[in-house]
């Protein structure tokens, strides 16, 4: 029986993953009267005076939801709100368990962004942040931009954390070659969620631009400025890339690259085109379940390190190494919003994470609980640094 068959018995025996507990003793009648009636009535009138007040006498402080309208899961595509319910669940289980942080799982049966941003901010003020999940592009890069107006923070993870752990894979892998990480050549095969906030991090600041070539790629080729078919996005991540407008497919990107990126689809490169790359290169194939190459085959053809999305490989670039403390954080500083030095903080303790960095371990363990605690207290710093704390915090 394989794992797929072994998951559907194990959820179908445990009925989901997640449940509520009461966190206050229900067993006499005073107890009864703290919890609920009448004494409850007081932290209700203290919340209506002072709404700050919830952060401490509610869940509110502590808890995140997981919204998502099911419209890309995994590599299974739309498959809507009640199917997508158990990757849902399964991200509540990863914020409890790695970073103590209750979510809630919270499927919508609204596909408009109109619909979505609506349904979000009604919801707010029961959770202290918003985890947006699965959610196709390009709708899910507008919906997050107008909800960074709601007085808590809310990330898409699918673009961020992925950006977030693989950018300190990069870092560390840069170190384990010997390579300033801003200089290398480097492409990004998929514009997608997570291919654009890769790129949109790797672009730099203005102060601080990346000095190597930066291409990404799409099925039709690489992005240039006023190529047919871009939509907004595209256009934007060719500006910031590829100004100078260099056309050609994959492999004409590929030739004399540092670094290959891949959040795109399975078996997509061979042998001959990591060949053509520069020496020792740096292959990151995140395609799941099947990446774009199969790291014995990447390292069979001449690359230094190579890394996946899966967990049967070394080197999983995987997102429970960025979310849990990214929020964790958050929290623990009441944060508004995160801000681009927030999740450089998340980058940076990633990357400390490991102090010697080797060809086969440039992330930590998904199993390390201290990495969710050392990004919680950066995220925190950085926010409060930021000034984007609510007051008291």
């Amino acid at each position: 029986m394989d794992a797929f068959e072994q998951s559907l018995l194990l959820h179908r025996k445990t009925r989901g993953k997640i449940e509520v507990r009461s966190r206050m003793r229900l067993e006499t009648q005073e107890d009864l009267s703290l919890a609920y009636t009448p004494g409850v009535a007081r932290p209700c009138e203290e919340i209506a005076k002072d709404p700050a007040a919830g952060w401490d006498l509610t869940w509110r402080g502590r808890t995140v939801a997981v919204v998502s309208d099911g419209s890309a899961v995994l590599g299974l595509g739309d498959i809507g709100p009640t199917a997508s319910l158990p990757v849902m669940e399964g991200k509540a289980v990863l914020f409890h368990e790695f970073a103590g942080v209750d979510a809630v799982p919270v499927v919508i049966d609204a596909h408009e962004p109109d619909e979505i941003v609506a349904i979000v901010k009604a919801i707010a003020p029961t959770f202290g942040g918003v985890n947006l999940e699965d959610i196709s592009a390009p709708r899910c890069f507008e919906i997050e931009e107008r909800l960074q107006d709601i007085g808590i923070p809310v990330l898409h993870d699918d673009q961020h954390g992925t950006a977030i752990v693989l950018l300190a894979a990069m870092t560390n892998a840069a170190r384990v070659v010997g390579r300033p990480i801003d200089e290398l050549d480097i492409v990004v095969n998929g514009a997608g969620a997570a291919g654009r906030a890769i790129a949109l991090l790797l672009s730099g600041t203005d102060e601080s631009p990346h000095q190597g070539s930066l291409r990404v790629c799409d099925s039709k080729g690489i992005l240039h400025p006023g190529r047919a078919g871009n939509d907004a996005s595209k256009e934007q991540i060719a500006k910031l890339t590829n100004p100078e407008g260099q056309s050609g497919d994959l492999r004409d990107a590929l030739r004399g690259a540092d670094v290959f990126i891949g959040v795109s689809r399975g078996n997509l490169l061979t042998g001959e085109d990591i060949e053509s790359m520069a020496d020792d290169p740096i292959v990151l194939a995140m395609a799941n379940p099947t990446p774009e190459i199969m790291p014995d085959v990447a390292e069979a053809a001449g690359a230094a390190i190579v890394g996946t999305g899966r967990s049967d490989f070394p080197n999983q670039v995987n997102n429970v190494l960025a979310f849990p403390g990214l929020f964790r954080g958050a929290l623990e500083a009441r944060a508004t919003r995160f801000t681009p030095s927030m999740k450089r903080a998340a980058i940076d303790a990633i990357v400390h994470c490991v102090e010697e960095p080797t060809a086969h371990r440039i992330l930590p363990s998904p199993f390390d609980r201290q990495v969710a605690v050392r990004v919680a207290e950066a995220v925190a710093e950085a926010a409060r640094e930021a000034g984007v704390c609510h007051q008291g915090s």
